[in-house]
């Protein structure tokens, strides 16, 4: 088992690592889930004040990775965010090389719209690159990413924690102004937009300073090869030297990429499929879909680490986004059987006949319908279990088939008729839900007991009255001897 932060937090491996902290999967005792948690390495004033700026970004959007949560323990801090195991377009581009521009226009539309719900909180973030754009583990289905790292992201008009004529950001990625020592503003988002686009639609990294020259010399240069027309018209608009000729926000943008993709041909049939597989791998041995393993309980087989490795079908995100774990493992419902245990037969009784003997075989009953399918499991709730077979509660107890009837005292009282047993007659072909002799779901109106309304302490209306109006009596001469006085 791995390290117990904070009394809530278990570490179990390390996933990545950054400029001032490890990444770490982690399991959350108190939610019940596996988290990525964010390790400070260093224990700096400037370093810390970075950190406590990062997890206060709390930004609730499907393709934004914001802090959900952090923790101190001694000398060491950690915050937590959703567990995301589908890599990033780094790895995307090192797996695949350039990908189709349709597939670009669905990554670029995601990635703008997580950015227009940051800037609508007036953050800048300042560091977009493909290894900060995370992927959920999707396969081959439609791609979904998420912005992520806000290390050294900024409210518009905080101070800034750099000394003057430094820039902070990844080279290769600063907009010309910030090179100039221009305050951080969204233009400046969006020019590193523009150029993890052109990476991923070219499969090379661009250069800025020769992107920024040919702009200068030509305006808006021609679109570069493999890049069609109409997406590379959206590009340049992001890539202009002048943040004045750009695009004033994210939401623009994502409009003229919507009419753009509308004009791009076909991706070719034979095009090589993308997937967007798992890149953090099974859990290490003790550790299940559900959490640590205790003792006794078998280790995850083959189907739980394909669980977390991704093999599984993709669920579905929720609406803010969260990552959702694959649903743990169920046994398959027998056919036919119901949600409740069913009722054992009685026991016959000495000198009795037999309920199956001397009568003439019941009708076969129609095979029963299966049970319904379990709901969608969600892991921020329990499963709610079927409670349909759960008779309702009654006073008295139940009459069991075939034997005497009980009173409300739960004495047996003297054998009956055999008119009981009438029911499983083969009069009529009977229903799947009417095989077994329906049990009364009512108490006997007699052996029920009476229902007493709650009475409140304290005396009855007709003698506390009385007393309060002698008491205010009492009251009102000791102010007035008072005054008098």
């Amino acid at each position: 088992m791995g390290e117990i932060f904070a009394g809530r937090y278990e570490l179990i491996d390390p996933i990545g690592r950054g400029g001032v902290g490890a990444v770490w999967r982690a399991w959350d005792h108190r939610r019940r889930r596996y988290v990525a948690t964010k390790v400070l390495q260093q224990s700096d004033a400037h370093t810390l004040l970075r950190f406590v700026r990062e997890q206060a970004m709390r930004i609730d959007h499907p393709h934004v990775l914001a802090p959900a949560s952090w923790a101190a323990n001694d000398d060491k801090v950690l915050f937590t965010m959703d567990l995301v195991n589908g890599g990033s377009l780094a790895h995307l581009i090192g797996d695949y090389g350039p990908l189709p521009p349709r597939y670009v226009c669905i990554l670029l539309d995601q990635l703008l719209a997580g950015l227009t719900a940051v800037h609508a909180e007036g953050v800048v973030h300042r560091d977009i690159k493909p290894a900060n754009v995370l992927l959920e583990a999707t396969g081959t289905g439609r791609p979904h990413l998420r912005l992520s790292d806000f290390g050294i992201a900024m409210r518009k008009g905080e101070p800034r924690l750099t000394e003057a004529n430094y820039v902070v950001g990844t080279p290769g990625y600063f907009a010309p102004e910030q090179m100039l020592g221009a305050e951080p503003d969204f233009p400046a988002d969006l020019f590193a937009v523009g150029l993890v686009a052109l990476y991923l639609v070219t499969g090379n990294k661009p250069d800025t300073e020769a992107l920024v020259r040919l702009f200068e010399e030509h305006g808006i240069p021609n679109a570069p090869e493999d890049v069609p027309e109409p997406l590379w018209q959206v590009l340049a608009s992001l890539l202009h030297p002048d943040p004045e000729s750009r695009f004033k926000t994210a939401t623009g943008a994502r409009k003229a990429l919507v009419a753009a993709a509308e004009m791009l041909p076909d991706d070719p049939l034979d095009e090589e499929t993308v997937e967007v597989f798992d890149h953090i791998g099974p859990l290490p041995k003790g550790y299940g879909p559900n959490g640590p393993l205790t003792a006794g309980q078998p280790p995850a087989g083959p189907s739980a680490a394909a669980g977390t490795a991704g093999t599984a079908p993709p669920v579905s995100l929720s609406e803010t986004g969260s990552f959702q774990l694959a649903p743990p493992e169920r046994s398959a419902p027998v056919p036919g059987q119901p949600s409740a245990p069913p009722t054992p037969p009685p026991a016959p009784t000495p000198g009795s006949t037999p309920p199956d003997q001397g009568l003439p075989p019941a009708p076969a009953a129609p095979p029963s319908t299966p049970a319904a399918p379990m709901p969608a499991y969600h892991p921020t709730a329990p499963v709610q279990r079927n409670s349909g077979g759960t008779r309702p509660y009654t006073a008295g107890p139940h009459p069991v088939p075939g034997q005497p009837p009980v009173d409300a005292s739960g004495q047996a009282g003297q054998p009956g008729p055999p008119t009981p047993m009438t029911p499983v007659t083969p009069v009529t072909p009977v229903t799947p839900m009417a095989a077994a002799p329906a049990t009364p779901p009512t108490a006997v109106p007699s052996a029920a007991p009476a229902i007493v309304p709650h009475r409140k302490p304290g005396p009855p209306p007709k003698v506390a009255v009385p007393v309060l109006i002698v008491a205010l009596l009492c009251i009102a001469v000791g102010v007035w001897a008072l005054t008098a006085a």
